[in-house]
């Protein structure tokens, strides 16, 4: 396998992501401080036919796990998953590999997106309410785009204290 295949196969068919998930009780939970985890994740998926393919960017990489995707749906075949969301194994094999050899499709916009906000993770930042706005911001603006409006919105009414953005 050469990094020309991994990073042709990543920028057809791979995603890098931010979310959030709502953290019953999270204000009283170190990690989740304003009742928020931010959840990221780098993902492939494929159809079953092309299950080797996942194994084979499984083992470039040395870290991530496969998951299956049982469709009950109109298509013949599961879908399945490459997913590393490992914040160490994003951090020390994922980021540094894609900041080394550039995606060079639209993609590597989402990735430096994606690694900004797994750093602002990393140092802290998703504890406290500016943090937590920017990365809400970033990540508005990766792949589905969904309107920064909505998503500081739904932070505001289920997380005391954030500001109205201007």
């Amino acid at each position: 396998m050469t990094i020309g295949w991994v990073l042709g196969f990543v920028d057809g068919e791979g995603c890098f992501s931010i979310g959030l998930v709502r953290q019953a009780g999270g204000g009283q939970r170190k990690g989740y401080r304003l009742g928020w985890q931010v959840v990221h994740r780098f993902v492939v998926v494929q159809g079953a036919r092309s299950l080797p393919a996942l194994e084979q960017l499984r083992d470039f990489f040395g870290i991530g796990r496969l998951y299956v995707n049982r469709r009950h749906d109109n298509h013949r075949e599961n879908l399945y998953q490459f997913v590393v969301d490992r914040r160490a194994d994003l951090v020390d094999v994922v980021i540094p590999f894609f900041e080394r050899f550039p995606l060079r499709t639209d993609k590597r916009r989402d990735f430096e997106r994606f690694a900004h906000c797994v750093h602002l993770v990393e140092i802290g930042r998703h504890l406290d309410t500016d943090g937590l706005i920017e990365i809400v911001t970033t990540m508005e603006a990766m792949n589905h785009r969904k309107a920064r409006t909505d998503v500081i919105r739904i932070l505001r009414d289920q997380t005391p204290n954030i500001p109205t953005a201007g």
